[in-house]
């Protein structure tokens, strides 16, 4: 790829980043199409190609993922983009990070602790046979009784349904509630031609939708991403939508279905990266047994409903030592406090 940005430079599009997550899939990082949210930042080299993601947030800027670059570039990106945050007197924190990222950086002095994980459903062996997913079946088929219709829907044909859901869905999270970014899709704007979207409606009202990204490398397929619905939807809308995504998928042959990253999940003491923070440790299964930041057990049990064959565990790094102010900042990108 031809790179026209100067060194140490923030200026690169959308474009490049969606270019660099579509042909670097080395890091197999099945989020990677949170790269091209609007309000994300880019940092490349010249002659360097690849991008690292990232978002101011207080003193620090909160990268995405690792480096989205060949082997060749990698620790070059993260090297400079490192020095480029203390250049301009701020702090690094890195989120998503796969494992193969997070041995690199531990490598590179970065302290690395698990934050959680990300699980798959393999559809080419897929089923919701047998008495293990009644319960579920039973709540798909009564989301469906109540006049529900299941269609792969055109965004711009839906756009008023759908914000009309995204503004009476978050008082269903709880006084004080914020709708996250940066970690989760979005809906609309200039990549929305690279998504799908599945609208549940009864006679022509949108209820409830699921949107899908694009996941890249070896477990390619979709993730799913954002899904909301109204208050006053019936019981399994939500079940009953990605159910009839993913008969789509099957016809259609895509190997994986992604549920995207939970938070403090799946920890795991074999997953731990040589030279982790005891003390970022504990705090993550603090915040897994007490869910006072996120509702990790709930998400994890929709996530869990669909017979999920992957499990991939995912890494927060800091240079130097960890930093709880770090984390802190991670959220703040998030729009979670």
């Amino acid at each position: 790829m031809d790179i026209q940005v100067a060194k140490g430079s923030s200026s690169a599009s959308p474009e490049y980043a969606l270019s660099a997550i579509q042909e670097f899939s080395a890091s197999e990082n099945p989020s990677s199409f949170l790269a091209v949210n609007e309000g994300n930042s880019y940092f490349t080299l010249p002659g360097r190609p690849g991008v690292i993601v990232y978002r101011p947030a207080g003193d620090y800027m909160v990268q995405f993922g690792g480096p989205f670059a060949p082997d060749d570039s990698y620790a070059d990106l993260l090297q400079a983009f490192t020095e480029y945050t203390r250049r301009n007197d701020r702090k690094l924190a890195a989120i998503q990070l796969q494992k193969r990222d997070a041995d690199i950086y531990a490598r590179h002095g970065f302290t690395v602790n698990q934050v959680g994980a990300s699980y798959a459903v393999d559809l080419t062996t897929h089923t919701l046979a047998g008495s293990r997913y009644m319960q579920l079946r039973n709540k798909i088929s009564r989301a469906l009784r109540s006049g529900l219709t299941i269609i792969e829907a055109d965004y711009e044909q839906w756009q008023d349904g759908v914000r009309d859901i995204n503004t009476r869905w978050l008082p269903l999270k709880g006084e004080g509630a914020r709708p996250l970014e940066y970690l989760v899709g979005q809906t609309g704007g200039e990549m929305q031609k690279h998504r799908r979207l599945f609208i549940g409606h009864i006679e022509g009202q949108a209820i409830g939708y699921v949107s899908y990204s694009p996941v890249y490398g070896t477990n390619e397929g979709w993730m799913h991403d954002l899904s909301r619905r109204l208050p006053e939807s019936p019981a399994g809308v939500m079940e009953a939508i990605n159910k009839a995504a993913i008969d789509v998928f099957c016809e259609e042959g895509v190997p994986w279905l992604h549920f995207g990253f939970t938070p403090f999940t799946s920890l795991s003491e074999d997953r731990e990266v040589q030279g982790h923070s005891l003390g970022f440790k504990w705090l993550m299964h603090y915040l897994w047994e007490n869910q006072v930041v996120y509702p990790a057990s709930s998400q994890l049990a929709y996530k869990q409903k669909w017979n999920q064959s992957l499990v991939l565990t995912e890494y927060a790094a800091f240079p130097g030592k960890s930093s709880a102010e770090g984390f802190v900042n991670i959220w703040r990108a998030a729009n979670a406090m």
